[in-house]
C-alpha cells in the first residue's frame, strides 16, 4: 500500500515541494518525511477531505520543517529533480517554464504556494485552506494579490509593457 502512495503521489510532491522550498537538495527528505508521517497516521485520517488534500498538508509542514532544519545550509546545486520526461517541443515548453518561473519568483512565498496548490495540482480553496491551515478568506486574498503582482510582471519578462488598467 506504501508502494501505490508513493507512486501515485511522488511526482505531484515533487513539483510541489520544489515550489515551496526552491531547494532541491531537501525536496527528497521533506517527500520521504511525508511518507513517513502519512504511513504512521494513516489510522487518523477522519476522511473530512480527500486524501491528496491530507497528503499535500502534510508535505507542506515537512517541507517548512526541512527549510527550518537546513536554513543557512549551502544549496547543493548539483541536486536535480526529475519529475517529467521532456516533451515533444521542449524548447517551447522550457522557455515558458522559465518565464513563468521568473513571474513566480516576485511572489512572496505564500502567494506562490497558493498558485502552485490552485493553478499546478489543481486544488479548491477550500482545500488549500486546510493544506496551510488558515480561512479561505485568506487564501483569496493571496490568490487576487498574486493574480495582480503576475498581471504586471510577466508582460515585462517577455520584453512588452507591463499591463495597466488603461490597456484594457
Amino acid at each position: 500500500a506504501l508502494a501505490s502512495m508513493y507512486h501515485s503521489y511522488h511526482g505531484r510532491l515533487c513539483r510541489f515541494l520544489s515550489r515551496l522550498t526552491r531547494r532541491p537538495d531537501i525536496i527528497e527528505e521533506a517527500i520521504n518525511d511525508c511518507f513517513w508521517i502519512a504511513w504512521q497516521k494513516a489510522g487518523d485520517f477522519r476522511g473530512d477531505s480527500q486524501v491528496s488534500t491530507w497528503i499535500m498538508g502534510i508535505a507542506y509542514r515537512c517541507g517548512l520543517k526541512c527549510l527550518r532544519q537546513h536554513d543557512g545550509e549551502a544549496i547543493d546545486d548539483t541536486a536535480v529533480v526529475e519529475d517529467h520526461a521532456p516533451s515533444a517541443d521542449d524548447n517551447d515548453d522550457r522557455e515558458l517554464r522559465d518565464w513563468l518561473d521568473k513571474g513566480m519568483e516576485r511572489l512572496s512565498p505564500d502567494q506562490r504556494l497558493v498558485v502552485e496548490l490552485v493553478y499546478g495540482v489543481g486544488h479548491k480553496l477550500e482545500e488549500v485552506a486546510d493544506i496551510m491551515q488558515c480561512p479561505v478568506g485568506t487564501i483569496k486574498a493571496r490568490l487576487f494579490h498574486a493574480r495582480v503582482k503576475l498581471r504586471n510582471v510577466l508582460p515585462g519578462l517577455a520584453g512588452s509593457a507591463p499591463y495597466t488598467e488603461t490597456m484594457q
